[in-house]
């Protein structure tokens, strides 16, 4: 079962030794139509409507504040409020968000190179250094590591879930989730 969920943010259990949690906030959702186990669910991304958006809901005959729509696997048989019961029984989550973009970045913060000497006279400094071959294969090979775009992929991890607070949606995983405090993403039910 899969639900669009909001990264709150870190914080700590209060047990001792106290672990590292990440709170999800899962988003109100309604079911509009199912398929086959998977169905098309509409919940609130805080951005602007447009048109497109505004066919869907006269579609599914939906309130203005239901402004993304998304195909999810889903417990419930039929439209309506999504099933939040397997979230309750669940151990392992399964959460996919967009990592942090940091944008075109150099060899040095990119892949963690030492850079060179930082002595008087040196022209290396932080530069990546020597990329190609002298005469075979007389290219550049593909994979080399060098300076790009950094961040803003797609990155899935397994957590195990400390704590499911049911009346307010909030959802306790130990350890990290990628992503920016306030980012949209998919919590799946692995377990």
């Amino acid at each position: 079962m899969e639900y669009i969920v909001e990264k709150i943010g870190m914080s700590r259990t209060i047990t001792v030794p106290s672990k590292p949690v990440t709170l999800l906030k899962v988003l109100d959702q309604k079911v509009c139509e199912v398929n086959d186990g998977t169905a098309v669910v509409a919940y609130n991304s805080g951005k602007k409507m447009n048109k497109s958006i505004e066919g869907q809901q006269k579609k599914y005959s939906l309130s203005s504040e239901f402004n993304r729509f998304v195909t999810l696997e889903v417990a419930n048989t039929e439209a309506g409020d999504l099933d939040l019961t397997p979230l309750a029984e669940a151990k392992v989550l399964k959460s996919t968000f967009t990592t942090k973009g940091r944008g075109f970045s150099g060899a040095m913060k990119r892949w963690n190179f030492g850079g060179g000497p930082a002595s008087h006279s040196h022209r290396f400094g932080r530069r990546t250094g020597s990329i190609g071959n002298a005469e075979w294969p007389g290219r550049v090979m593909k994979g080399r590591k060098m300076p790009g775009q950094y961040g803003n992929v797609q990155n899935s991890v397994k957590n195990e879930i400390v704590s499911y607070d049911a009346e307010n949606g909030v959802i306790a995983v130990l350890g990290s989730v990628s992503g920016a405090n306030g980012s949209l993403g998919r919590v799946k039910v692995a377990k």
